[in-house]
C-alpha cells in the first residue's frame, strides 16, 4: 500500500460550536421547507445554444499550481491492449428507438466531435484543453483558472483538474474564509462511460469564457473531466489493478481514489456531481425484453447516518429545479436504479446504500452529492451529442442552483459540520442499512416498436432505509500503536487523528472476533470489482477499564467526519478497515465511550 501524505489539519473545536450554530437552524428550516417550493433557476444558454470553441494556446506555467504530495503509483498489471473503435458496434436496436433520441440543437467541439472522430477525447487531449484555458486573473477580467495536479494514476496519467474562482488569493486556505460555495465536479469515474469527461470539458469551458462564467462572481468551481484515466484508455469500467474506483471511496486502495480524496480535502466542497453513464441494453433486454428509456437517471446521497438538511437540500434545492430544467429542454429523467447481473433475478434496486461509492461517501462529508447518468453504456457513440447534452444541461442546473443558494449552502455546511461533532457519546449509530422493498411501474421502451412500455418491478427503494444493526454512538475509537496504516487511510480522507501521549486508563467497549471466515463483497448490481476478497466478521463487545499507553491512536468523533469514521472503524460491516484487513484484526480496535482524560496530542 502506498503511504499517504499527513497534512496538517485544523482541530474540530467540538460540540461547543453547536450551539453558536442553532441559531443557523431555524433559517435552514425556512429555506428547506417543504412548503416552500424550491427556486427554479435561471434558463442557462449552455445547455441549448452554446457553441464551443476548442482552447486556446495554454498559458504560461506560472499559472499551474504546485503539485502537493503525491503517493506513490501501486504497481498495476500491464495495460489491456486497446479496445476497437466503439463506433465499430452496430446499433443494438432499430431506426424506432433510436428516433426517440434525436440529436440536441447544440454543437459540442471537444475533440472527440471533431470531423472523422470514431473514439473519444484522449487523455493527452484532455491534458491540452485544461492547460489552454489555464489563466491569471486580470483587471479586466477577475477570474482565475489554475490547473491542480491531484495526483496520477496506476499507469502513471496525470490526474488534473481545473479550479475556477474569482477570490482574489485562489488557496484552499483563502477560497474557506471567502464566505462562497465551492463545487467539485467529477467525471468518469468509470472508463467505459464516457459522455461526463466529454461534458466536463464542455462546461470547463463555459466557465473559463461562455456563458457559466457568470456564476463566479458567487461560486467556486472544481472540475475533474476524467478521474480514471486509465480505464478511459482501455474502455473498461475498472482502473488497471481491476479495482472499482466507484467503491473505493471509503478505503483508498487505488491513487485514483485518493486524488478525489484529496480533492475533497483541499477544496472542501459543499456541491458534488458524479457524471457516469447507465447501461442501455443488455441485461435489460434480457430481463424484460425492453430498452432503457430514460435519457437520465439521478440520485443523491443515500446512506445511513446522513444529516437531514443534507438530504432536504438535495432535494429542494437542486432536483426540484434540475428535472425543470430537463423537462424544458425536451429531455427525460428518472430515479437512478439498477439491477443486478443475475439474469435471473429481475429486481430493480435504486443506487446502493453502502459507504462505499463517491456519492454516498461525499454526503457523509456533509457535502450535497449528486449522481448524474446518461445512457450510453454498451451505445459506443451513438447519441454521444445528446447524452453530453443532458450532463451539461444538468451541471449547469446544478452550478446555477449552488450559485443562487451559495450563502445558504455555506451556512447549512456549518451548521451539519458543527451538529454531526456535537454528536458523540450520544444517541445511536447505524452500523448498516438496506433499502426498503416495494413495487414500481417502471418506464422502458419497446425494441421492436419503439413505444413505451409499462413494466412492474420489485423495486428497492434507497429513499427510506431500514436499519440493519446499530449501536450506541461513542465519543470516539482507540487503535493500538501498530495501526499506523489505518491512520493513514484516516487521514487521507480528511479525519482528524490524535496520538496517546502518556499511560492511561478509557472507558471502553473492546471488539471480540467470535466468527471470521472469506467473503466476496457486494451491492446491488452484485460482486464488486475489487481485486481481492474480504474477510466476514462477528463480533462481541466487552465494556471494560481499557488501559492505554503512548504510541496508540484516538480518533474522536467531535469532528465533522464522525460518519465516516464509524463506516471505516465499526469492524463487522462489509465495507470497514477490518473487513479490507487495513486494520489487522477487531480486537486492534475500540470504542470509547466516555470523553479520554489522557494527555493527546495531533497528528501532523
Amino acid at each position: 500500500m502506498p503511504p499517504f501524505p499527513l497534512e496538517r489539519r485544523r482541530v474540530w473545536p467540538g460540540p461547543g460550536r453547536l450551539g453558536r450554530s442553532l441559531a443557523l437552524a431555524a433559517a435552514l428550516l425556512l429555506a428547506l421547507g417543504c412548503t416552500t417550493p424550491a427556486p427554479r433557476p435561471a434558463p442557462v444558454a449552455s445547455a441549448r445554444v452554446q457553441t464551443v470553441e476548442p482552447p486556446r494556446p495554454a498559458a504560461p506555467a506560472s499559472a499551474v499550481l504546485p503539485p502537493r504530495a503525491q503517493p506513490e503509483p501501486v504497481s498495476p498489471p500491464a495495460p489491456p491492449a486497446p479496445p476497437a473503435a466503439p463506433a465499430a458496434a452496430s446499433a443494438p436496436y432499430g431506426e424506432a428507438v433510436a428516433a426517440r433520441f434525436p440529436d440536441p440543437p447544440v454543437r459540442y467541439a471537444t475533440p472527440a466531435f471533431q470531423p472523422g472522430r470514431e473514439d473519444f477525447t484522449r487523455n493527452d487531449e484532455i491534458g491540452t484543453w485544461l492547460r489552454g484555458l489555464v489563466r491569471t486573473a486580470t483587471p479586466a477580467d477577475a477570474t482565475t483558472v489554475r490547473l491542480i495536479e491531484a495526483g496520477r494514476s496506476q499507469l502513471g496519467a496525470p490526474i488534473e483538474a481545473l479550479l475556477f474562482t474569482r477570490v482574489a488569493n485562489p488557496s484552499p486556505e483563502a477560497l474557506a474564509e471567502a464566505g462562497r460555495a465551492t463545487v467539485l465536479l467529477v467525471g468518469q469515474q468509470h472508463g467505459d462511460e464516457p459522455a461526463g469527461a466529454e461534458a466536463l470539458l464542455a462546461v470547463a469551458e463555459s466557465l473559463a469564457r461562455g456563458p457559466l462564467a457568470r456564476l463566479l462572481d458567487r461560486i467556486n468551481v472544481v472540475v475533474l473531466p476524467r478521474a480514471n484515466p486509465d480505464g478511459a484508455a482501455a474502455s473498461r469500467r475498472v482502473t488497471a489493478s481491476g479495482i472499482d474506483m466507484n467503491r473505493d471511496h471509503l478505503l483508498l486502495r487505488t491513487p485514483e481514489s485518493q486524488a478525489q480524496a484529496r480533492l475533497a480535502r483541499d477544496w472542501q466542497p459543499v456541491v458534488v456531481v458524479d457524471a457516469h453513464e447507465y447501461t442501455v441494453v443488455g441485461r435489460y433486454l434480457e430481463k424484460f425484453g425492453a430498452v432503457q428509456r430514460f435519457d437520465a437517471l439521478f440520485q443523491y446521497a443515500t446512506v445511513a447516518n446522513l444529516p437531514e438538511f443534507v438530504s432536504r437540500a438535495s432535494e429542494e434545492w437542486f432536483r426540484r429545479p434540475l428535472l425543470a430544467q430537463w423537462k424544458s429542454a425536451g429531455l427525460s429523467a428518472e430515479w437512478y436504479y439498477t439491477t443486478s447481473t443475475d439474469l435471473a433475478d429481475r429486481k430493480v434496486s435504486m443506487g446502493g446504500v453502502r459507504p462505499d461509492t463517491g456519492r454516498n461517501v461525499n454526503g457523509l462529508r456533509n457535502a450535497v452529492s449528486l449522481l448524474v447518468e446518461t445512457r450510453g453504456v454498451g451505445i459506443g457513440r451513438l447519441h454521444l451529442a445528446r447524452r453530453v447534452h443532458t450532463h451539461v444541461t444538468a451541471i449547469s442546473s446544478v452550478l446555477d442552483s449552488a450559485a443562487q443558494r451559495s450563502a445558504d449552502l455555506v451556512k447549512l455546511r456549518r451548521f451539519v459540520d458543527s451538529e454531526v461533532g456535537g454528536k458523540a457519546c450520544q444517541g445511536e449509530a447505524v452500523l448498516d442499512a438496506a433499502a426498503t422493498p416495494s413495487e414500481y411501474a417502471l418506464t422502458m421502451i419497446d425494441p421492436a416498436t419503439g413505444a413505451d412500455r409499462s413494466v412492474a418491478v420489485a423495486w428497492d427503494s434507497a429513499l427510506a432505509l431500514r436499519p440493519l444493526k446499530t449501536r450506541a454512538r461513542p465519543c470516539g475509537y482507540w487503535l493500538g500503536p501498530e495501526q499506523a496504516e489505518a491512520v493513514r487511510h484516516l487521514r487521507a480522507l480528511g479525519v482528524q487523528v490524535q496520538r496517546v501521549d502518556e499511560n492511561g486508563a478509557m472507558r471502553a467497549e473492546t471488539f471480540r472476533e467470535l466468527s471470521r471466515e472469506a467473503a466476496v463483497r457486494s451491492d446491488v448490481r452484485g460482486s464488486i470489482d475489487d481485486a481481492s476478497g474480504t474477510v466476514a466478521v462477528t463480533v462481541a463487545t466487552t465494556p471494560m477499564l481499557l488501559d492505554v499507553a503512548p504510541g496508540a491512536w484516538y480518533v474522536g468523533l467531535d469532528q465533522p467526519l464522525a460518519n465516516l469514521v464509524i463506516a471505516a472503524l465499526e469492524p463487522d460491516t462489509q465495507d470497514s478497515f477490518v473487513a479490507h484487513r487495513i486494520v489487522d484484526a477487531a480486537d486492534r480496535v475500540a470504542r470509547i465511550m466516555l470523553r479520554p482524560t489522557a494527555r493527546l496530542s495531533d497528528v501532523p
